[in-house]
């Protein structure tokens, strides 16, 4: 992170632009806060934020859009992989008018598994939010001012930052940056992570999985209506006809299987209204370091 933080200062100077860093710990057990709090000492410009638990890397990145001040707003992570550098290149296509400019990679270094998440996430933002087909989402990105406090507005307690950039905007673009392999440690990115990412798509900006599984049971229904006809033929021009409890067991488990996933998607949106309803906070911040505060 201490990398990071001097790359980005050293990427600024002779610049002339006035800008603050926001650092967010997502809860971390490797003495990250008193780190970020010795940095907020040193400079006026680094603001610090602590949240209470581990809230996701969608609710941090909240957590540190609420503190911004800037008319830009660049979102990076600390792993090393994007040169600060290239938030020039962001801000170049940015000022040819557009609201959002996310990066894009010629040769990316995730690992096959992220890569494969990455994938997955983009086919669910075409299908259930509209994100253009030619559009690539990463985290490297720059968003103007008010784009960013349309987003900070939203309080529920699964935020999906992609969902929420093309809710407000359609008017995003791409730029290909340098991407490097990361220098030290492992990608936080679990498959449960990316469960929880994935579920976010699903249910925080869409409702056609639901429609989908309505279909779903229309076809089923369908299918089964065919099927009893089909069978009701072959009794009537074979009466000797065996009805099969092979072909009764497979559709019974078939259906079975379908109706059960049907129910955990209805189960996991009606989970999720419950736990808005009660309040369940998006993130809670336990400290804020800045030198305006000591």
């Amino acid at each position: 992170m201490e990398a990071v933080v001097a790359d980005i200062f050293t990427a600024m100077r002779g610049h002339g632009y006035a800008f603050e860093i926001i650092l967010v710990n997502d809860a971390s057990q490797d003495n990250v806060w008193h780190k970020i709090e010795a940095l907020a000492a040193q400079q006026d410009n680094i603001i610090g934020v602590c949240l209470a638990k581990n809230f996701g890397e969608n609710a941090a990145l909240m957590a540190g859009y609420a503190q911004v001040s800037g008319d830009i707003v660049i979102s990076l992570d600390d792993d090393g992989q994007n040169p600060p550098s290239e938030a020039f290149t962001l801000l170049n296509k940015l000022n040819e008018g557009y609201d959002v400019v996310f990066s894009a990679y010629a040769k990316k270094q995730h690992g096959i598994f992220r890569n494969i998440g990455s994938r997955i996430n983009d086919f669910m933002a075409e299908i259930l939010i509209g994100k253009p087909r030619n559009i690539q989402v990463y985290s490297y990105n720059a968003a103007r001012r008010y784009i960013i406090d349309e987003i900070v507005k939203y309080s529920g307690p699964y935020p999906y930052i992609t969902g929420l950039f093309f809710r407000t905007t359609r008017n995003v673009a791409n730029v290909v940056v340098e991407h490097r392999k990361r220098a030290h440690g492992k990608s936080g990115y679990s498959f449960g992570k990316l469960v929880g990412l994935w579920l976010n798509g699903f249910t925080a900006f869409s409702v056609k999985p639901l429609r989908l599984a309505s279909l779903l049971g229309l076809l089923f229904s369908a299918l089964g209506v065919f099927y009893m006809v089909f069978l009701l033929w072959e009794r009537l021009h074979n009466p000797q006809m065996v009805m099969g409890y092979t072909s009764l067991m497979a559709v019974i488990i078939f259906v079975g299987g379908a109706l059960m996933a049907m129910l955990g998607l209805i189960g996991e949106y009606i989970g999720r209204i419950y736990i808005s309803i009660n309040n369940a906070p998006q993130y809670v911040v336990k400290a804020i370091s800045r030198q305006t505060n000591q």
